[in-house]
């Protein structure tokens, strides 16, 4: 992921099981709301693809429930800074209640997914995604047709099954903000392409490294230890400095 700085490039890495499934969620919200119009099927797969994938994704835990729970922890830290000296408590006390509107919201929607689930057209092109070329027309007529349809029509068919996951990618929107924002990114030094240190029962790691050097990071740790290793995008001729500057953010 690039960060908004031209000169360095954003890595984020997860502590834990929990947000490894935040940031693969986003991920596939991000591409699914992102998606340019659908009109033909070289735009029309990969959405389909990323749709598939996020059902795979839900239906291997009670998503729903790990959110909620996540909310009500992000409600209690706030629940802390209030009225703390030097802290904005309107805003503390706006960002609970948008945490508290969220769950609510999430709480009372349909099963997650479930009209994207239940859906023909979705299940059919859902089938042949795993098989080499297996969406040609003649293989899936109906969404050959589908995508013969007036554009007003495919654009609202693509709004119904977004809204089915609206409450779960604004919980997740607020919820990786927060912990985005829960630490300020400070400048750390690797010592011959290699950084480690304690996490705190943290949840997320967050690295900008300078692009020049066309590193890379590949971690391994959980939430009290971690371990950063610099590796070279150029595996034969790349160089890993001796001392390597980069910022560092333990969330």
């Amino acid at each position: 992921m690039s960060d908004v700085y031209s000169t360095t490039v954003l890595f984020e890495h997860p502590l834990n099981e929990k947000m490894r499934t935040w940031l693969r969620l986003e991920f596939l919200l991000q591409q699914l709301y992102n998606y340019p119009t659908l009109s033909d099927i070289s735009s029309a797969l990969p959405f389909f693809r990323s749709l598939s994938d996020l059902q795979d994704v839900l239906e291997r835990g009670d998503v729903r429930t790990e959110m909620l729970k996540e909310l009500d922890r992000q409600q209690q830290k706030m629940l802390q800074w209030d009225g703390v000296p030097g802290v904005d408590s309107d805003r503390v006390r706006a960002l609970r209640g948008e945490l508290k509107h969220c769950a609510a919201v999430l709480m009372a929607a349909p099963r997650l997914g479930q009209a994207v689930r239940e859906d023909r057209l979705i299940g059919s092109v859902r089938q042949r995604l795993s098989i080499p070329g297996g969406c040609c027309s003649f293989d899936l007529p109906g969404l050959h047709i589908w995508l013969h349809l007036p554009q007003t029509v495919r654009d609202q068919q693509v709004n119904i099954w977004l809204k089915t996951f609206e409450p779960l990618h604004n919980a997740l929107t607020i919820t990786l903000d927060l912990v985005r924002h829960s630490e300020p990114f400070k400048n750390q030094i690797s010592l011959n392409g290699f950084f480690q240190d304690n996490a705190e029962d943290a949840d997320l790691l967050r690295m900008r490294i300078p692009l020049v050097s066309q590193l890379y990071p590949q971690v391994s740790g959980h939430k009290t230890r971690y371990a950063i290793r610099f590796l070279s995008l150029d595996s034969e001729n790349g160089v890993v400095p001796n001392r390597l500057p980069f910022e560092l953010a333990c969330c």
